[in-house]
C-alpha cells in the first residue's frame, strides 16, 4: 500500500540548482574547453539536483512487500526493532531500527491510517516484524504495540 510522496520544501529551488549546474558544465566543457575532470563537481551536482531529486519524489511512500519506504529511505521489516505513532497535525509512524539508534518517519495520510495499522498488525502476526529479544520483554501480544 503506497501513496504519492510530498515534494520537499523549496523543490523549485532544488531544480533550479540542477539547471545552474548544467549551465556550468556546459560553459566549462564547451565554451572554455576545459578537460572533463575540471567539471566533475558541477557534473555531480547536475546529476543529483536534476536527476536524483526528481526520481526520489516519484517513489511512493508506504508499506511494500519487503519493508517500509519512509520519508527518509527504505527500511526492511527485518531491521525494525520498534514502531510508534505520533498523532498531531499529521499522523506519523516512527520506525526504530533494531540494531542502530536510528529512527525514520513516515507521514501517513488520514484516509490510510486504519489500513496501515491493520497491515502492520498482520506483519507482526506473521513474524515479519519481530519485537522480542529486547531487554524488557513482558510477554505481551506484540500486535498491541502498533
Amino acid at each position: 500500500m503506497t501513496w504519492p510522496s510530498e515534494k520537499p520544501p523549496l523543490y523549485g529551488w532544488l531544480l533550479a540548482l540542477g539547471v545552474v549546474a548544467g549551465v556550468l558544465v556546459f560553459v566549462k566543457l564547451v565554451v572554455q574547453q576545459q578537460p572533463p575532470q575540471r567539471a566533475f563537481g558541477e557534473g555531480m551536482m547536475l546529476l543529483y539536483y536534476a536527476y536524483a531529486v526528481p526520481l526520489r519524489v516519484r517513489i511512493g511512500r508506504g508499506l511494500y512487500t519487503g519493508g517500509i519506504w519512509s520519508d527518509g529511505g527504505y527500511v526492511p521489516y527485518s531491521k525494525i526493532g520498534g514502531l510508534s505513532w505520533r498523532e498531531g497535525a499529521a499522523i506519523t509512524l516512527v520506525i526504530i531500527y533494531r540494531v542502530r539508534s536510528l529512527t525514520r518517519r513516515l507521514t501517513v495520510p488520514q484516509a490510510r491510517y486504519a489500513e496501515v495499522r491493520r497491515l502492520l498488525r498482520e506483519k507482526i502476526a506473521a513474524q515479519d516484524i519481530h519485537f522480542t529479544g529486547k531487554a524488557l520483554d513482558l510477554g505481551t501480544d506484540q500486535r498491541d504495540l502498533v
